[in-house]
């Protein structure tokens, strides 16, 4: 039967069974065996360049006809960099450490038992994207190298391109002896095709969405399955009264304008009224310099031209764009308020040379990723060392931040004896 007869119910059964019994051919593969066809997918990516183009090209025209906004079209677009991007994000997981199997012993029980835990894959995930063509790639890798099969569905804005890169990934995974539903692309973004997706609890082990606010809302509420959530990112960087204000201007700018379409951008700004009068100045030239629009409070405004007043309750936007809010903040714990309140939880910065205001930010600052001295457009698996990630957690369970090879397995116990029997 082919998929065109099948109902949306049958094939979002149809491929989740198919990926997990594809889960199954990997879960137990050497390191050395995927690291083999990890390679194979990069130099597959790599030669399918031209294709990937091709159809990125035809995603982008129909994106700007449809009025997708900058922010989106920015995550849509690709060009070679970001196809070799891909590639070597590839490479960068086949030298990261193998999660699965590692072990580790627990205890040793009075009887003799010993009891070890050992980590395995989770099986099969199921990634909800909307433009990141690039999730493809990034996340077929990952779940790969732990083990996992993965079901992607992709929006509609970027179906396309993400079908011919995994076009390309299939090429490597079958020339390996591979099942190509290890990673299979959802055929049609037909809205009530992921609905049956994220019924599928038998056979789909975990369901990470990556997009706006109401895609992930929409996912975890109708998910019968575990859900990674991440709403937004809504990033701070608060600049203390023992800050470096050449370096807090510094990690402003590239937290605010390097990339701005993207979560670990920043969006709000935060001054210690000691330094508000002399750093707000700085601010305001290089921001206007950039052409960012400013929404500023009351204490704030009257350092830039054409800022908007913000009021106090209207802090917490995730602009996406050249925009920013602005606050100055009475003291250390003015800031610590506003981050409770306004703060997304994904990503929030210090800039100061006093150790001491550092650490207890640090510890007070409940947020997947907290910085001192560095710029928020580091929160991100590449750049922390993970490899590509797969997402980024907000909730806590069972990860918390960028999610890299390890937050794709569990463990499990592992109990070894001679004969014990409980009396």
């Amino acid at each position: 039967m082919s998929n065109q007869s099948l109902t949306n119910t049958e094939l979002a059964n149809d491929i989740a069974k198919r990926a997990a019994k594809a889960a199954r051919s990997i879960a137990t593969l050497s390191t050395n065996d995927k690291n083999k066809v990890l390679q194979r997918m990069a130099d597959a990516i790599r030669a399918h360049a031209e294709a990937i183009l091709l159809a990125n090209a035809e995603d982008l025209r129909a994106g700007e006809a449809k009025g997708l906004d900058a922010a989106m079209m920015d995550r849509l677009a690709l060009d070679n960099d970001r196809i070799e991007d891909m590639a070597s994000a590839i490479e960068e997981i086949i030298a990261l450490p193998d999660p699965v199997g590692e072990s580790y012993l627990l205890e040793e029980r009075p009887n003799g038992m010993r009891v070890d835990k050992m980590r395995i894959p989770l099986g099969v995930i199921c990634m909800i994207y909307e433009a990141r063509p690039n999730v493809t790639a990034d996340a077929g890798a990952l779940c790969f190298k732990s083990g996992n099969a993965v079901i992607l569905r992709c929006g509609r804005e970027a179906i396309g391109t993400s079908k011919v890169i995994a076009e390309a990934m299939h090429s490597a995974i079958e020339a390996s002896g591979l099942p190509k539903d290890v990673v299979t692309v959802v055929p049609t973004p037909d809205r009530d095709l992921m609905a049956e997706l994220l019924k599928q609890s038998d056979h789909i082990d975990l369901v990470i969405p990556r997009g706006g606010e109401g895609l992930i809302h929409y996912v975890s509420d109708n998910s019968k399955i575990p859900v990674i959530q991440h709403y937004k990112g809504v990033c701070h960087l608060y600049v203390d009264k023992d800050a470096d204000l050449d370096k807090a201007l510094q990690l402003l700018l590239n937290g605010k304008t390097q990339r701005t379409g993207v979560c670990n951008a920043l969006e709000g700004l935060l001054v210690h009224a000691d330094v508000a009068d002399t750093f707000l100045p700085m601010a305001a030239k290089a921001l206007a310099d950039k052409q960012v629009k400013i929404h500023a409070c009351n204490n704030s405004i009257a350092h830039f031209n054409d800022a908007e007043t913000i009021a106090d309750d209207a802090f917490g936007v995730e602009y996406l764009a050249l925009e920013l809010a602005v606050r100055t903040v009475r003291d250390y714990d003015h800031a610590v308020e506003h981050l409770d309140q306004f703060s997304s939880g994904h990503t929030d910065v210090i800039c100061t040379e006093n150790e001491t205001t550092a650490r207890r930010f640090i510890a007070d600052i409940d947020s997947a990723v907290t910085m001192w001295n560095t710029s928020s457009r580091f929160s991100d698996g590449g750049q922390l060392g993970l490899g590509a990630e797969i997402g980024i957690s907000t909730s806590k369970l069972h990860a918390y931040g960028p999610m890299g090879l390890q937050s794709l397995t569990t463990e499990k116990f592992v109990v070894t004896g001679t004969g014990q029997i409980r009396e």
